[in-house]
């Protein structure tokens, strides 16, 4: 058995091959949102709604009542704020029900729910609790059943998803002390030894890791005579002799949160717990993530909900110069921003899930979407309840009972909701993520014009196909139905505000983004990538228009079923025109902006330039390394692994 592998040195080039390989490099399906990026409006894709089977919905809304009783007698959130741990019994209760297996197949002993009954069921249970969300998100989303249903052998989903379902909870590890969202640079080892592997390293906010029984965790194989090696992964029991979980971390938010530090030290791990082929997985990751970055947005929503409904009630029994505070437009407004925002980000919650159920369409870019624009959206409806509760708003829940008061977690809502721009691919990332999907089919056409490695003979091909593809693309951006004032006439019916104009804008706002896109790629063509305030918001103006184009399909669905409709389609309406200001400043923004100054007084600021500019305060940060050592080696504190029985 050979010594586990000093961390990578890893170039830039090489950190995005790694990336680059881990992608899916095939579009087999449609995308919406991969079409209103290059400039065409799809609506056909997601129009009429998608609507799940009469029998999933059924028991869906059967569990989600057993559910809604649970949380409202057995989840204590002041409980596990004040404390900062899940009462044991609280996870018990939820084994009971099932809530462990609402993703896994029934013939597993699992609920069998859809992607838009789970997601309704996280918003519930994410609204009484954010941890507890957390908690059963991290579970299902992304530990170990979602992988093993994605790759994982017939032997390994018979042998760990009955026990996901019911008793087991699992978690996912990937981040190191020194790796986040770049792992090329992957430190910890899986090296062969016989019909086993033997796992080194340590893996840092590790969400379950204190209380999970079952781990997914992404480690490197070195290559070697009949290894392909690479970055891969593997279902670990956390109770094998060599797993320590060193540390219980405490954040900000999500106080009952069980995310810790994990140390593997020669962790026997046997060859039928690899899931996929050695080198797979980062591509595994990042397809369980495609739908599984779905739950989060999905709390999100929950989030919007209840601040909704604080800042109604409140808003009407406050009175300020002889009326109640939401008459006063400085606080309506955020009032209407709550609404209408949160009315549009469950249209795009519901549509990518029942996308994903339906299997129909390829939602990697519409999922990201999501994500990106749920945990932001989020935080700012929940800053806008804050400032409208005012001074309360900035007390603890606790606080507010102990002198007569109704005990409103605005506060906490805020802490809880800021892991969000953060978890499962920071808003940076994820602009970039969105990004390179969404000019993939220019850099198929025209990315080997600007690879500096490429011959002029791959120059000259990549040229003559670029010509081929923009000669017929480019055309189409010039006109289509957004200019015709009949188009979409369907979102105008009688009786109704008119919601076809709004269709028609995106349609035209998608052609531009698409040429805005094109004109960056020429003029900066090698030097794109390296653009990223121009594509973040690239990303933020596809997101809006998405955002409205679900909104408007939702409102025609609720419209056509009778269901509040013509309400929805005040909403629908509210959102589309604070979208369009949006939209509208971030196209401006794309060619005036103050781009090339920051990095100018960014390298002043790491230069040491404007050092004096920080004179004349305490800094009241502890000693110690910035980044904490990783060095693979026995552990040396306490187990503070904690299963739940």
């Amino acid at each position: 058995m050979s010594a586990p592998t000093k961390k990578p040195a890893v170039t830039e080039r090489e950190a995005r091959q790694v990336a680059e390989a881990a992608r899916e490099q095939d579009w087999r399906k449609p995308s919406f949102a991969k079409e209103l990026f290059l400039g065409r409006f799809r609506l056909d894709l997601i129009h009429p709604h998608p609507m799940p089977a009469d029998e999933d919905a059924q028991r869906g809304e059967e569990f989600l009542a057993k559910l809604r009783d649970f949380c409202e007698t057995k989840i204590d959130g002041a409980r596990i704020e004040r404390d900062a741990q899940i009462p044991d019994e609280t996870i018990n209760g939820l084994k009971e029900l099932g809530a462990l297996g609402m993703k896994i197949d029934t013939k597993y002993g699992g609920l069998g729910l859809t992607q838009v009954y789970y997601n309704k069921a996280l918003a519930l249970v994410g609204s009484a609790n954010p941890a507890v969300g957390a908690l059963l998100s991290a579970h299902q989303s992304i530990g170990v059943p979602q992988p093993l249903k994605l790759f994982g052998t017939q032997e390994q989903k018979d042998t760990f998803l009955p026990r996901c379902a019911r008793t087991d909870i699992s978690a996912f590890l990937l981040t190191e002390p020194d790796v986040g969202s770049d792992p090329a640079r992957l430190a910890t080892t899986a090296v062969p030894d016989g019909d086993s592997y033997i796992l080194d390293g340590v893996k840092l906010w590790t969400t379950n890791g204190v209380v999970a029984d079952l781990l997914v965790v992404m480690a490197r194989v070195p290559k070697s005579e009949g290894h392909k090696g690479g970055i891969t992964a593997f279902v670990v029991e956390s109770a094998s002799e060599g797993v320590t979980v060193e540390n219980r971390n405490a954040f900000m938010g999500l106080r009952g949160l069980e995310n810790g530090v994990t140390r593997f030290h020669q962790v026997r791990v046997p060859a039928a717990n690899r899931i996929g082929p050695e080198g797979a997985g980062l591509k595994i990751a990042l397809t369980t993530l495609n739908t599984g970055r779905l739950s989060l947005p999905a709390m999100c929503v929950g989030a919007g909900k209840w601040c909704l409904k604080i800042a109604r009630e409140w808003s009407a029994a406050r009175e300020q110069w002889g009326k109640p505070v939401a008459f006063h437009e400085a606080v309506g407004s955020k009032i209407s921003f709550i609404a209408a925002t949160t009315f549009a980000m469950e249209a795009v919650l519901d549509l990518c899930s029942q996308m994903a159920d339906e299997e129909r369409n390829d939602i990697r870019i519409e999922a990201a979407l999501a994500k990106l624009y749920g945990s932001e959206m989020a935080w700012l409806m929940a800053d806008d309840l804050v400032q409208i509760r005012g001074g309360r708003g900035f007390e603890t829940a606790e606080s507010l009972a102990a002198r007569g008061e109704r005990a409103v977690p605005a506060e906490q809502i805020l802490r809880d909701l800021r892991i969000n721009r953060i978890f499962e691919g920071s808003t940076e990332i994820m602009h970039l993520l969105i990004a390179r999907e969404a000019v993939d089919a220019h850099l198929k056409v025209a990315g080997d014009l600007i690879d500096p490695e490429k011959t002029l003979q791959d120059k000259a091909k990549a040229g003559a196909n670029a010509g081929v593809f923009y000669a017929k693309w480019l055309p189409k951006l010039v006109a289509g139905p957004g200019q015709l004032p009949r188009s979409y006439a369907d979102f105008h019916p009688a009786g109704h505000v008119d919601l076809s104009g709004h269709l028609r804008y995106v349609e035209r706002s998608a052609r531009k983004l698409a040429r805005s896109t094109f004109y960056a790629m020429s003029r900066w063509q090698g030097r794109m990538e390296t653009k990223q305030g121009f594509l973040g918001r690239i990303v933020d103006i596809g997101a809006e228009l998405f955002a409205m184009s679900a909104a408007c399909v939702r409102a025609e669905l609720l419209r056509s079923t009778g269901d509040h409709g013509r309400e929805a389609y005040q909403l629908a309406d509210a959102f589309c025109r604070q979208a369009r200001i949006r939209v509208e400043e971030l196209f401006d923004r794309l060619w005036t902006n103050t781009d090339d100054l920051d990095r100018k007084v960014v390298k002043g600021v790491l230069g040491g330039t404007y050092t004096w500019l920080e004179e004349g305060v305490i800094d009241p940060s502890g000693d110690g390394a910035w980044i904490a050592d990783a060095t693979p080696g026995p552990a040396k504190r306490d187990n503070v692994h904690r299963p739940i029985r």
